[in-house]
């Protein structure tokens, strides 16, 4: 039995059925990220007819407060796809989700492949081409996220369900990240509010951290693909019907509604 392709077909399975994942198989869940990862490529190959090709990342806990709220230390990547990736102002279906939440995040697109190692904060800054203001769309599509464990969620791409993305500002024309000030705004009421800073000191940290993991597995961020660099504020829930805009100082706003 191929442990890896089993696993990854039956989170995709739940994924196409819009079920919560149940623990897998002690047979075939990954036993550490390591394994999470390898089984997460096997469901990009897997769930491709559907999610469209491979268009950049997300990367998740990048801030104390949602590795507070998560209770993982560290930061874990996920992989965005073609279909999931809407303009501002898009209307989307609730129902489309096992249980829906929205982030506010600082998008950044690249200009050019990120080759080598050892990337940092500043060795990054010149492969962006664009910032976006972003609304990272999470699916809790998990029996219970607290106990499913880290090395499954990382498997299941990490809450990854697509994102909606703002006007690009040219990363000349951008202000310093770490002074933008994200407000998370639903139905017209603030619900959060965090920096820039607050994504590993600086959103390039981000970027970099996701660099030097793809490296580590012989892989590397290309021209074009978009990267989540992570919440400036803790995961908020939704509701049918429920409108939301995250704003972003210096980036603007990007908007979206779930009906």
């Amino acid at each position: 039995m191929d442990k890896t392709l089993e696993a990854a077909k039956a989170i995709a399975l739940a994924r196409r059925a819009r079920t919560p994942l149940q623990p897998l198989d002690p047979a075939i869940a990954p036993r550490d990220e390591a394994e999470g990862y390898r089984i997460q490529d096997a469901v990009h190959a897997v769930l491709a007819p559907e999610v469209g090709p491979l268009v950049g990342y997300k990367i998740g806990c990048t801030s104390e407060v949602m590795q507070r709220y998560l209770g993982i230390p560290h930061p874990c990547g996920g992989g965005v796809f073609s279909k999931g990736v809407h303009a501002s102002g898009a209307s989307l279906r609730h129902g489309d989700y096992v249980r829906v939440g929205v982030e506010c995040e600082i998008a950044v697109r690249l200009a050019r492949d990120l080759t080598g190692t050892a990337f940092t904060a500043d060795s990054v800054a010149d492969a962006i081409d664009a910032c976006h203001p972003a609304i990272e769309i999470v699916d809790d599509r998990y029996a219970d996220w607290r106990t499913i464990g880290a090395p499954t969620l990382v498997a299941d791409d990490f809450f990854a369900a697509g994102c909606v993305l703002g006007a690009a500002v040219p990363r000349a024309a951008a202000p310093d990240l770490p002074d933008v000030t994200g407000i998370a705004v639903i139905n017209g009421v603030e619900v959060g509010r965090g920096s820039g800073a607050d994504v590993l000191g600086h959103p390039h940290a981000a970027l970099a951290w996701l660099a030097n993991h793809l490296a580590a597995q012989r892989k590397i961020l290309r021209a074009g693909q978009i990267v989540l660099t992570g919440s400036l504020v803790q995961t908020a829930w939704l509701k049918a019907g429920d409108r939301i805009a995250m704003q972003l100082s210096g980036l603007g706003t990007v908007a979206a509604e779930f009906v």
